[in-house]
């Protein structure tokens, strides 16, 4: 495709791609021009905004496969299907999660269960494995003694006994094109930074890839603060950089994401008046033992305390422990006690809701459930962020990406 056509699609003038890909108006010219090659990096970042305005690829055509491993309620899969993606195979053992998964996507492959006990030739062949593994610590005894008799191992040792290794294998007898991990940001420095340095040894000098790992704080594209790594790896060569992921322009706020009134009203989270439902108001009881609790640490120099939030204001970390008190994100309410977020609220907060108004996320448990599984999850626009920074070094040649998603646009 030709350059002027790709900066049509992307919906920029000369002037826009021009201070887009940091090169004059004239140099644009001679790209369209055809006397002179464009450059690829050009090329990718207008192909961003190309493929942003124009991607919706049908299930029947995607532009890439993916498989989503230890897929809690859907995040990695959201957003990489937004993205323009088609999920092959599902991994998931908790029973609370697969009824949430299976209420928002209709596939036409079973959802699998424990991980440890589907072999590899059972999964089908696949572009990008997804899989938030949980964190566990590695034992190196050993591979100590192995190194001390000069026998010879690898992964399979090293890693053997932890879900991480479960991973490595299918990466390991699959070879998709690419991989993106995600976890806690801690996992740098778990277990004394052994985990760390096992995971990348292995995803590196055991299996071959290139791996790039970065924290990314969630706040850019959600009013909350929320930092957590991801490990994006290819199997061939790249030149894939974290520095030009693109982010949000405009900084959202609780506002974005609270109910309000005159919203549609949904049971059990609002009233007729589209408000919270006063059963998310904290009781007296609560409200005092969590301002007591605040003081008490507060004397002893500690910040352990409830983290009170206004409309204008961006969160702490939802966490799984949510549902016990709510302390971490509590709303203020004028002349009353301040409540927890609704689960249709934490819904929005971690980005499985485009806006409000829009399709809603299916929520078909408790709300105790619903409070752990979003803590648990990812923030689906961050990982759509990251599914489009990577999409032009899995399908590599990008007029074919264009073509498919203005197909089926």
């Amino acid at each position: 495709m030709a350059f002027a056509e790709l900066r049509r699609v992307a919906g920029l003038s000369l002037a826009d791609a021009a201070a887009l890909v940091g090169k004059s108006t004239r140099t644009i010219r001679r790209w369209e021009d055809g006397n002179h090659k464009p450059d690829p990096a050009a090329v990718r970042l207008l192909s961003h905004r190309a493929l942003e305005r124009r991607r919706v690829p049908s299930r029947s055509s995607p532009l890439f496969r993916f498989i989503d491993l230890f897929a809690g309620i859907g995040g990695l899969r959201l957003g990489f299907e937004r993205a323009g993606g088609k999920c092959v195979f599902t991994s998931e053992w908790d029973r609370f999660a697969q009824r949430t998964y299976a209420a928002n996507f209709a596939d036409d492959q079973p959802l699998r269960g424990d991980l440890t006990q589907i072999k590899s030739n059972e999964i089908p062949d696949h572009d990008i494995l997804l899989a938030g593994f949980p964190c566990q610590p590695f034992s190196i005894a050993g591979v100590s003694k192995k190194n001390a008799l000069g026998r010879p191992h690898g992964f399979a040792c090293e890693a053997q006994g932890t879900l991480f290794f479960h991973v490595a294998r299918i990466v390991d007898e699959k070879r998709p094109r690419a991989f993106l991990l995600e976890n806690v940001r801690n996992l740098e420095r778990h277990d004394r930074g052994n985990t760390f340095r096992v995971i990348m040894n292995v995803l590196q000098n055991e299996l071959g890839y290139r791996v790039d790992a970065k924290v990314i704080d969630a706040k850019r594209f959600v009013p909350q603060h929320r930092e957590r790594i991801f490990m994006v790896g290819f199997r061939e060569a790249t030149d894939f950089s974290w520095e030009s992921l693109p982010v949000p322009d405009a900084k959202r706020t609780l506002r974005d994401v609270l109910h309000c009134r005159g919203e549609e009203p949904e049971e059990g989270y609002t009233i007729q008046d589209g408000t919270a439902h006063p059963k998310y108001t904290l009781t007296d009881h609560l409200w005092r033992y969590l301002q007591e609790y605040a003081a008490k640490h507060r004397a002893r120099g500690n910040g352990f305390g409830y983290g009170l939030f206004g409309p204008d204001d961006i969160a702490r970390t939802l966490s799984a422990r949510y549902y016990k008190d709510g302390s971490e994100i509590l709303i203020a309410q004028e002349g009353k006690n301040p409540r927890r977020l609704t689960p249709r609220e934490c819904a929005r907060l971690m980005g499985f809701d485009r806006q409000r108004g829009g399709e809603r996320f299916k929520i078909p448990v408790s709300d105790t459930q619903a409070y752990k599984q979003f803590g648990n999850s990812v923030v689906v626009p961050v990982v759509e962020g990251i599914a489009m920074h990577m999409l032009p070094h899995v399908v590599a040649d990008v007029e074919l990406q264009l073509q498919l998603a203005l197909r089926t646009a």
